[in-house]
């Protein structure tokens, strides 16, 4: 029942100036954040914040604590779990630096490409108020979208760098799409989603635009900062 509250929030398309701009004028602070495990250990973990400049992408504001976890996971439901850590992280950050409020959060994980077409992207995004887009790694197998030998052959046929092709359910609706990063030594491309107060097509330029490598620089760097605080 909460989530399906919180879904009725959410906002499919582009609330802000900047995201209406060729080049994002406007857009100076995009914001990445993690939620990563150590190894061996469902129980503890490191909540993590980075907020970069943009379009020069260097680090503006750091912040990390490692918390425990005691919300058990239940499929669907990953959010309940872990997003309440994510947004300590960005209340710390308007209590410390409110300067340096990013203007978009690029989340490790899904958003509307979901069970019920609110992943943590979508929650993170209507508690925080702040526009979200989802980027995974991996296809998260909904609405009758399967890794199969089409989806591998779609990929395959991605040959520039900024290539991409629609995610679009059985139920025909178009739930992400997969993008070719910046790196085309790699034979993996993201899966960008909508999270909160953003376009699909905008989500896919912005992510884009972060992009030195296969991961956008955001989610990149957030990664590395919650990595060692894991040992």
């Amino acid at each position: 029942r909460e989530q399906a509250r919180l879904k009725a929030d959410v906002i499919e398309e582009d609330t802000e100036e900047w995201q209406k701009e060729p080049g994002f004028a406007g857009l100076q602070r995009v914001g990445g954040v993690d939620l990563s495990y150590v190894k061996g250990d469902d129980s503890n973990a490191c909540a993590s914040l980075v907020v970069l400049s943009y379009p020069d992408l260097e680090v503006l504001y750091e912040d990390y604590q490692m918390v425990a976890v005691t919300a058990p996971y239940i499929a669907g439901f990953l959010a309940f779990r872990e997003v309440r850590f994510l947004v300590e992280a960005i209340q710390r950050l308007e209590q410390k630096e409110p300067g340096l409020k990013p203007q978009v959060l690029l989340v490790d994980g899904n958003g509307l490409l979901h069970h019920r077409g609110f992943g943590v992207a979508c929650h993170l995004g209507v508690l925080t108020g702040l526009p979200c887009i989802g980027v995974a790694k991996n296809l998260l197998q909904v609405d009758g979208l399967v890794r199969d030998e089409l989806h591998k052959e779609q990929i395959r046929s991605l040959q520039m760098e900024g290539d991409t092709f629609p995610l679009t359910g059985t139920s025909g609706n178009v739930l992400g799409m997969v993008s070719w990063g910046c790196s085309l030594s790699s034979s993996k491309p993201l899966y960008v989603s909508v999270g909160h107060r953003v376009c699909l097509e905008t989500a896919v330029r912005l992510v884009k635009s972060c992009c030195r490598y296969r991961i956008p620089e955001p989610i990149r760097q957030v990664q590395r900062l919650g990595e060692p605080r894991k040992e």
